[in-house]
């Protein structure tokens, strides 16, 4: 079994796999001015996505660009999920060298679609593959696949915590090989209910102050674990951004959330904003918290409600997903400055940030690989993997961290 990175190693972004010539594992998009896509695009016999991000499912349809037609396998949210976001990148930059399909690609996505849920082996490409719950987000997976003498497990992004919206991964099948993310390798994640607790806390302070709280969230994933925790701490809020649609979506999957009821109750909870900036521009001078996308501010209608509350010291932003440096967002946090419409401008609202990230940190990592000593560990989707192979060889794990377009007979 070989395996060649197209995409994903020593980076964050654009995550891709090809298996021996034939099996595809993910086809990412690594979201950087302007975006960048995995090294080649591969002909595949069939595609595995492993759930419903940017970074592993963003290139997908222009696989299809051609007269290449190869199944794709996937759980039915990560399906849904890719289409949200497929429309949304030809929405941004469709006509533009930005956008690698077009329409007809998106349509074909559907006509190849195959969809599986857990713990149900499949065939692709002549390997069986078995999807596992991997605690990310709602139909995120590790990938197996055996070709009958190699086991490859292909961890996606995975969690070993409880969230509210999905609960931590318990998965641990047998492997011979394991390719592991590492996205929080040097993090210890504080521990989930007091990040929550903080949270709830500082922004219902700034309610009572009579402040509002804009909280930028990514669409997929934590959108829906904040509602949940404004649902569960009497938390009045607004919805905003493609996180609407997602949260609608999901709700018709109760089986790949923690709880379908108390998801639906926190819909109930919250205000879907309708999306008119007069009607954005009335709720930022209320007294609610307002979680809305793009979660690094490079976007969305987080910048109709920032402009608006910016000025009075008494609001608050509170960030909730990681900051990647040059974004806006990592911007307001290291200077109290961010850019709106090409402007620079100096934010005297309160800025804070929250982790509360859906991967594993270090501990969570290694309590993960424990259970795969015996197997060699090939480190991806981070920005220090190979401190972290280093680490995991140190150990006594046989581990190491292939570089982008390397092929790995395993």
């Amino acid at each position: 079994m070989d395996l060649r990175f197209l995409g994903g190693a020593r980076e964050v972004g654009r995550s891709a796999l090809l298996v021996g010539e034939s099996l595809l594992l993910d086809f990412g998009t690594k979201a950087d001015t302007p975006p960048q896509f995995p090294v080649s695009t591969p002909t595949p016999d069939a595609v595995v996505a492993s759930h419903g991000h940017l970074d592993h499912v963003g290139t997908i349809p222009a696989l299809l660009s051609g007269t290449h037609r190869p199944p794709i396998h996937w759980t039915p949210p990560t399906y849904e999920l890719a289409l949200t976001l497929a429309r949304d990148t030809l929405k941004l930059h469709g006509g533009t060298y930005h956008c690698p399909f077009i329409e007809n690609d998106i349509k074909r996505v559907t006509e190849v679609s195959r969809t599986h849920g857990y713990g149900v082996p499949f065939d692709a490409a002549g390997y069986e593959v078995t999807f596992y719950n991997a605690g990310h987000v709602p139909g995120s997976a590790h990938v197996l696949v055996d070709d009958g003498d190699t086991r490859l497990l292909y961890t996606g992004d995975f969690h070993t915590t409880d969230q509210r919206l999905v609960s931590g991964t318990t998965a641990r099948p047998e492997a011979d090989v394991v390719v592991c993310e590492s996205t929080y390798s040097d993090v210890t994640h504080d521990d989930r209910d007091s990040v929550e607790a903080r949270f709830a806390e500082s922004v219902k302070t700034t309610l009572w102050e009579g402040g509002t709280v804009v909280v930028p969230a990514f669409a997929i994933g934590r959108t829906q674990e904040l509602l949940l925790v404004c649902d569960a701490h009497d938390i009045p809020c607004y919805v905003d951004g493609m996180g609407k649609r997602v949260t609608e979506m999901l709700l018709r999957y109760p089986g790949f959330v923690r709880d379908g009821d108390a998801l639906r109750r926190a819909k109930s909870h919250a205000r879907f904003v309708t999306g008119r900036d007069g009607q954005r521009k009335r709720i930022a001078d209320q007294q609610a918290a307002i979680v809305t996308t793009s979660g690094m501010l490079s976007g969305g209608p987080a910048m109709t409600y920032i402009p608006e509350i910016r000025s009075n010291p008494v609001n608050k932003i509170a960030m909730t997903g990681y900051q990647v440096a040059g974004t806006p967002g990592r911007s307001l946090i290291d200077s109290g400055r961010a850019e709106i419409d090409g402007r620079v401008l100096p934010v005297s609202a309160q800025v804070e940030q929250y982790d509360f990230s859906a991967h594993a940190d270090h501990a969570g990592l290694r309590a993960f690989l424990d259970d795969y000593r015996d197997a060699t560990v090939l480190v991806n989707h981070g920005d220090d993997c190979a401190a972290f192979a280093d680490a995991l060889r140190d150990a006594g794990f046989t581990a190491r961290a292939p570089e982008r377009d390397d092929t790995c007979p395993v």
